[in-house]
């Protein structure tokens, strides 16, 4: 009994050797019918396509519509020796015969410079666009360069290209000079007008951030007080005249002072001018918009403003075309019985009107800020006759 059971063991275990011996054998066949020295590509999954033409299978790319790369962020460094580089600020220093290089991340850019780079081209300055940014290089510097350096990313479609000005980025530049405590001006005397309401810059710019600026009145020699709130000073701009009056006019000048170093700027010759804060806004009206041949016309143009204003006013008229000459009568008188506005008013005279006075009257205002115009149409009928009684 025993001994069948081990021809039945022995049995079954052949019978497993000889079915892993074939499994074996299958799979280096399969091996074997592969390219030599290449791995065998895995299957993918084909896309079965739906039979409605409805959404495509969520396993299909979505084509998606490609949205265009935000705008690289415009950065300004400075070129410092030995090759390092630092972001600049609002303001940064330079001395004197040193030279100035600044990088401008952006492909184009362009740069702005002080007028005086801008005006008087010597060589010393040099302008380079790169792959990826922009280089200004200014050599054998002097106080004269003191300003504001700007750089432009441009916006181009094609061969067209601007400026963006919402991205540009500025730098004020400063080349203190021991000599020289303010940027060299050519004229000894700048007239400076004075506008109503409109803030004025006296441009007393120095070459050092550190020197002390005062303003100064000729005459009487005084110094001017400088309150921050009706006068402020700013070292990148000067002086700023914040609503200039009457009493602000005369010549004034500034002095700088650093150490020993004590300097006087360019005098500047205020002139006031009442300036309005807008045009005129007139008003026009006939005394009749249809008359008889014979009658006499008159049109009245007005327009209210602030006292001592000039308005200037002119006509045109039908008549013209035939050279009927211009009448009219002008006034200015107070509004509401105060001083705080004035009434101007022209009036066009038009004795005993024709068929050619028939047409449109046209009043054109006119002050500082700007013109306006408005127009009224007068209709001309023959004269009735009388009745026989």
């Amino acid at each position: 009994m025993m001994a069948s059971k081990r021809r039945l063991v022995l049995s079954t275990l052949l019978i497993c050797a000889i079915i892993f011996e074939l499994a074996y054998c299958q799979r280096d066949a399969r091996e074997q019918r592969t390219t030599p020295g290449r791995k065998p590509k895995p299957s993918k999954p084909k896309l079965v396509k739906s039979a409605n033409k409805g959404p495509r299978a969520a396993t299909a790319k979505a084509k998606t519509k490609a949205t265009p790369a935000a705008p690289a962020q415009t950065s300004l460094t400075q070129v410092l020796k030995k090759g390092k580089f630092k972001k600049v600020g609002e303001t940064i220093s330079v001395l004197t015969g040193d030279t100035l290089e600044l990088r401008c991340r952006g492909k184009p850019v362009q740069w702005g410079v002080p007028p005086y780079l801008e005006e008087d081209d010597d060589g010393r300055l040099k302008i380079v666009q790169h792959e990826r940014y922009g280089r200004l290089t200014l050599v054998n510097t002097t106080g004269a360069d003191t300003g504001e350096y700007t750089c432009y990313p441009m916006y181009c479609e094609d061969t067209d290209c601007r400026k963006e000005y919402d991205r540009a980025v500025k730098v004020f530049v400063f080349f203190p000079d021991p000599r020289e405590l303010f940027v060299p001006s050519s004229e000894y005397y700048e007239v400076i007008q004075l506008r109503t309401n409109w803030p004025t810059v006296l441009p007393c710019q120095v070459t050092s951030p550190e020197a002390k600026v005062t303003l100064h009145r000729e005459f009487p020699p005084v110094e001017v007080e400088v309150d921050g709130t009706e006068i402020s000073f700013n070292v990148k701009k000067g002086f700023t005249i914040h609503r200039p009056r009457p009493y602000h006019a005369g010549a004034l000048f500034c002095v700088a002072s650093l150490g020993n170093l004590r300097q006087s700027s360019t005098k500047y010759m205020l002139i006031y001018v009442h300036y309005p804060m807008t045009r005129p806004a007139p008003v026009i009206q006939a005394s009749s918009s249809s008359l008889a041949v014979g009658e006499n016309l008159q049109v009245s143009c007005s327009t209210v403003g602030e006292p001592g204003v000039a308005v200037e006013f002119t006509w045109e008229y039908p008549g013209q075309q035939i050279g009927r000459p211009l009448y009219t009568q002008e006034s200015i008188s107070p509004v509401g019985g105060g001083a705080s506005q004035q009434q101007a008013r022209s009036v066009l005279l038009v004795d005993e009107v024709r068929d050619v006075d028939q047409g449109t009257y046209t009043c054109t205002t006119q002050n500082l800020q700007g013109a306006a115009s408005v127009s009224t149409t007068v209709k001309v009928v023959p004269k009735t006759k009388p009745r026989k009684p």
